[in-house]
């Protein structure tokens, strides 16, 4: 195969011209190209008058071998397929199932690479199967009925199942292909193997998280659902068994890859001694503007043209003491605000976004970051950070986890806001007006609003328009680090393989896959397979 790469085509361009620009690069006629794939696509906006689509190909052509030096070029190569690296199975047998807890992304992809690989794994998750929890979910989002361990948070997929679906990294392991390929398979669509900034959607989502499941069980693995994992069983500093829903499941292997909201999780391991701190994260509230404000700032004239989808934004500013990181957090085009809360009394926003992305909303955590010097170095202090926030929200919003509500232009002055204009809050189950200065913590009131003007400069009308602001965001990432070693074990508990988000080693859905399998590969590089 040969790759072909930066062949530009304007909006204009049909993708006819694709091939012809690709067959031009290499010197051929574009009927010497037998096949061709995308391998990467990307928009180019800065000039809102000349929108420009840059692509990366591979292609097969005839009479490869004749070509010599043409394939040589700067912007043509004759493609290597990498290879992940090889390893050994471990030759120790197992008396049990390896367990994992939990059911996100990175459990999913643990359980998928040891059921793939023989090892017959076990999938403890707390919350329900995807099409149950959806109705839960509903249920809260309509009624207020929150159910505790099947929620936004927790249940098949994991919190990214409720979001926008994003596939972005900022990881380089090879392992990423491999899962944009399980996805694939699993009844994503085709393009997040090749868009720059590909996403699948909640709707899209919650099938493909369903089908690696039954994929996991043909493959001899098994799932419980609506099983909660209550202790975990040590013997001289190892993994034996854990106790879940009031049962001892012997075990020597254990994945945990519990999210970033299991707080009980958190303090049982905290209290059985397992190793974890502290670490940086960020609180701050969703912003919601009309989507085609974000679409004429970012393609101009070109808005709402059929080749372009809702356009998006990321806005990064650092406050100019130095002191604390102003930035956009999981921008949702066309999408919702959602309750996301999986503790009683306590209002928590994310957002999310179906595969279309055509709400008439935008919306996007604004967040600024808080560290030790906020909290101190205690992880179960970080966790109550959280939870402060999260009660202060509950009582600005009036109670029955209705979110405060805010103009961001009366943010910008201390003012309560007493009525809204264009811009409706998507959030349910509903909404007070309010003043967010009494749900957010006080040192990051003017850093926000410091970088909520400077990023008005970015986009017109950002601070100065219609917009609101929905509190509160504060699950931007983990809390805690459970701390692990090279062998990805925990640094005290051996069997322990703290796994993912919630462990503090990812953020996101690919990154959390990503280590996940990488955590599946450790215990098949100790362990021989199942019978």
């Amino acid at each position: 195969m040969i790759k072909v790469s930066n062949i530009v085509l304007n909006i204009e361009e049909s993708m006819e011209k694709l091939k012809i620009k690709a067959a031009r690069k290499i010197g051929i006629h574009h009927n010497e190209i037998t096949y061709m794939n995308i391998l990467k696509e990307s928009i180019d906006a800065r000039r809102k008058d000349v929108i420009k689509f840059t692509y990366t190909v591979e292609v097969k052509v005839k009479n490869e071998e004749k070509l010599g030096r043409r394939l040589q070029g700067k912007d043509i190569s004759v493609i290597k397929k990498k290879k992940k690296e090889a390893f050994l199975y471990g030759e120790k047998p197992l008396d049990n199932r390896p367990v994992i807890v939990g059911m996100g992304p990175a459990g999913l992809f643990a359980g998928l690479t040891l059921a793939k690989h023989g090892y017959k794994p076990l999938i403890i998750e707390r919350g329900s199967d995807v099409d149950k929890r959806t109705d839960e979910v509903q249920k809260f989002w309509e009624n207020g009925e929150l159910n505790l361990n099947s929620n936004v948070q927790f249940g098949e997929g994991g919190a990214g199942t409720f979001s926008d679906g994003k596939l972005t990294t900022r990881i380089k392991d090879i392992r990423c292909s491999t899962v944009i390929e399980a996805m694939v398979k699993a009844g994503a669509p085709e393009e997040i193997l090749y868009k720059n900034k590909p996403h699948i959607g909640t709707d899209i989502l919650k099938d493909v998280v369903k089908n690696i499941r039954k994929e996991i069980i043909n493959l001899g693995g098994k799932v419980k659902f609506g099983e909660k994992l209550e202790d975990v069983i040590l013997e001289d500093n190892k993994v034996t068994g854990v106790k879940v829903s009031g049962k001892v499941i012997p075990c020597e292997t254990l994945i945990m890859a519990i999210g970033h909201s299991a707080r009980d999780t958190y303090e049982m391991l905290y209290e059985k001694g397992v190793h974890m701190e502290s670490k940086p994260f960020a609180i701050g509230v969703r912003v919601e503007h009309p989507q085609n404000l974000i679409d004429m700032n970012q393609f101009g004239i070109y808005a709402g043209n059929e080749r372009l989808k809702a356009a998006e934004y990321k806005l990064t500013y650092t406050t100019e003491d130095k002191e604390r990181s102003v930035y956009s957090f999981c921008m949702c085009p066309g999408g919702f605000v959602v309750a996301a809360a999986s503790e009683e009394n306590r209002v928590v926003t994310n957002g999310m976004s179906n595969f279309a992305r055509d709400n008439e909303n935008a919306n996007s955590a604004v967040v600024v970051s808080v560290g030790k010097k906020d909290f101190g170095d205690n992880p179960m202090d970080a966790i109550a950070y959280q939870r402060k926030f999260e009660e202060l929200a509950f009582k600005t919003g009036g109670g029955e986890y209705k979110a405060p509500v805010q103009l961001i232009k009366d943010f910008m002055v201390g003012k309560k806001t007493t009525e809204l204009l264009s811009v409706k809050p998507t959030y349910t189950p509903g909404y007070t007006l309010a003043n967010m200065e009494e749900c957010l913590p006080e040192d990051i009131i003017e850093p926000l609003r410091e970088g909520l003007q400077n990023f008005e400069g970015k986009i017109k009308g950002f601070t100065s328009g219609e917009g609101i602001m929905v509190g509160v965001e504060t699950r931007t990432s983990a809390p805690v680090r459970i701390n692990r070693g090279e062998n990805l074990q925990s640094i005290n508990i051996m069997g322990l393989y703290p796994c993912g988000e919630g462990a503090g080693y990812a953020g996101g859905i690919i990154s959390s896959a990503v280590d996940g399998i990488k955590c599946g590969e450790e215990i098949m590089k100790s362990w021989a397979k199942l019978d």
